[in-house]
Order: C-alpha cells, then sequence, then structure tokens
C-alpha cells in the first residue's frame, strides 16, 4: 500500500507549511552569544538565575511515541515550562518538534515570561535553544558543568535549579541516557507508561535512592500537566536550597518593548502638557 500510494505523497501527505528556526547551540556558543568573542562566558546566564529573572532551566529531550499524539506533550512541557520563565534546551525530535510551531525563533519569546523575555529580546536568542540531535545530550549536561564552574548556584549539578524531561520516549537508549542524567544528579521525567512499574524495589531505587546518593532522581510521569508541575516545584526548591529570591515573574514585569513604549508615551504626554500650558 504504500509502494502504491507513493506517487500521490508529495500531492497529499506532505505539507505545504514552512516554519523557520534558528539551530546550532552548542555550549561554545551558548558562551558566545551571552559575552561575546572578549568576554564570553556563562556568568549572565547565572547571574539570570540568582537573580530571579531565570527561574531555571531545563532539558527537553527524545523521540516521538506512537502511544500518544505526535508532538503533543513536547508542546505543552516546552510551553509551560518557557511561560514560566525557565530556559529550555533541546535536542533531536523533541526539537523538530517544537521548530514545527515556531518556538525555536526569537520571535517566540513572545510566549515565554517576562524575566525569560527581556533576556531573549537582549540577547537575540530563541527561549528554546536547539542544541544537536538525540546523540548530543551529553552537550546539556556540559552547559550544567559548565554552570556549576562558573560559580554561584552550588557546588554540583544536583543544586541547579533545573530538571530534564524525555515526554515521549519510545527506547531503550532513552532509558539508558535518563539514566545518566539522573546519576549526573539531574531530575529526570520520562514520559508513558513505566517499564518498572513491576518492581517496587527498582523503582524506589531509581527516585529516592539515587536521590540520596547522587543527587537526581527518575520518575516516569505519563500526564504532561503532572510532570511540568512537579518540575517547577523541584526548581523552586533548589533555588531556596540556594538561598536565592522566591520567583516572582511580576518582579521583571515587562519586556523591552514594553517598557520603551511607556517611556515614549510618558515623553509625548509630558510634550503634550507643555504645549497645553504655553497655549
Amino acid at each position: 500500500m504504500g509502494i502504491d500510494n507513493f506517487q500521490n505523497r508529495k500531492k497529499t501527505h506532505i505539507p505545504k507549511d514552512v516554519e523557520q528556526m534558528v539551530v546550532g547551540f552548542s555550549h561554545e556558543y551558548i558562551n558566545y552569544a551571552l559575552g561575546g568573542m572578549f568576554r564570553g562566558s556563562f556568568r549572565p546566564l547565572n547571574d539570570a538565575v540568582a537573580s530571579g529573572r531565570l527561574r531555571g532551566a531545563a532539558g527537553v529531550v527524545g523521540c516521538n511515541n506512537t502511544n500518544t499524539c505526535q508532538d503533543e506533550s513536547h508542546l505543552y512541557t516546552v510551553r509551560e515550562l518557557i511561560k514560566n520563565d525557565v530556559l529550555v534546551v533541546m535536542t533531536g525530535c523533541g526539537a523538530l518538534a517544537c521548530a514545527k510551531y515556531g518556538l525555536l525563533t526569537p520571535e517566540a519569546a513572545k510566549y515565554a515570561g517576562p524575566g525569560l523575555r527581556e533576556i531573549c529580546e537582549t540577547v537575540g536568542i530563541p527561549p528554546v535553544l536547539h542544541m544537536g540531535s538525540c546523540v548530543d545530550n551529553t552537550r546539556v549536561l556540559t552547559v550544567l558543568s559548565q554552570m556549576v564552574s562558573e560559580g554561584g548556584l552550588g557546588n554540583d549539578i544536583s543544586d541547579l535549579p533545573g530538571a530534564g524531561f524525555a515526554p515521549e520516549w519510545m527506547s531503550e537508549k532513552a532509558i539508558s541516557i535518563g539514566c545518566y542524567f539522573a546519576g549526573s544528579g539531574v531530575y529526570t521525567i520520562m514520559g508513558g507508561r513505566s517499564p518498572i512499574a513491576g518492581s517496587k524495589n527498582v523503582t524506589e531505587f531509581l527516585s529516592a535512592g539515587l536521590e540520596q546518593r547522587l543527587g537526581g532522581k527518575l520518575e516516569f510521569l505519563p500526564d504532561p500537566e503532572e510532570a511540568v508541575a512537579k518540575a517547577l516545584k523541584h526548581i523552586d526548591k533548589k533555588r531556596a536550597a540556594l538561598g536565592l529570591p522566591e520567583y516572582d515573574a511580576k518582579r521583571f514585569g515587562q519586556s523591552g518593548d514594553a517598557v520603551m513604549m511607556q517611556v515614549l508615551a510618558k515623553r509625548d504626554d509630558e510634550v503634550l502638557n507643555v504645549y497645553s500650558s504655553k497655549v
């Protein structure tokens, strides 16, 4: 049936829509984008987290899964995270899912919370950073390692206000990568059905046991809404442990464009008042 229908594919099965995206955010380029050629540094990123302008950071990776509506979990997870001022880095199919809906462009800053939006407008980056294919997940860990090395956000990856997601994972490879991240100190959430639900001991070890030993943990949460809520709670807990100010979106209330419009409006009012008084 596939062979017989191939001649019709271009006419009926391939969407005509085209979406732009910005890619290539390796840890080296993030370092450059934040500071330029002569002063490249992760310090601006750490300072943004420390001040509360960024609530935290999250990695969203993984495949699509035929047991779920394609891209739905990725899109919900990412949209909710950036809306809550969480900078998102992505790889693989998850990144392409968001690219199809325009989230990998600087213009997508309009979907972000006020603090993240300010950063995106200032630096000229999207709120969702494409870091490569599914085998480039180590780049995410490299960014986390450099944030720790920069200082000010704890002494270990497990101290950082962050989380990892694989909302639509489907292969054993994804489980091994998830365990690697959890073992590195990241709170890692896998979507879909748990393949270890039959073993209470294994389930407890990968969550509470691993967290006690290494600071990270692995959980299976099929509901994206619950997953995002638990991740944000975890991020806030890490912020509190570091003594950082409690996240409050109102502290960084408006984007640069909105602020500039207010300044111009105020100036116009002042000019009008002066003119009116003279008349």
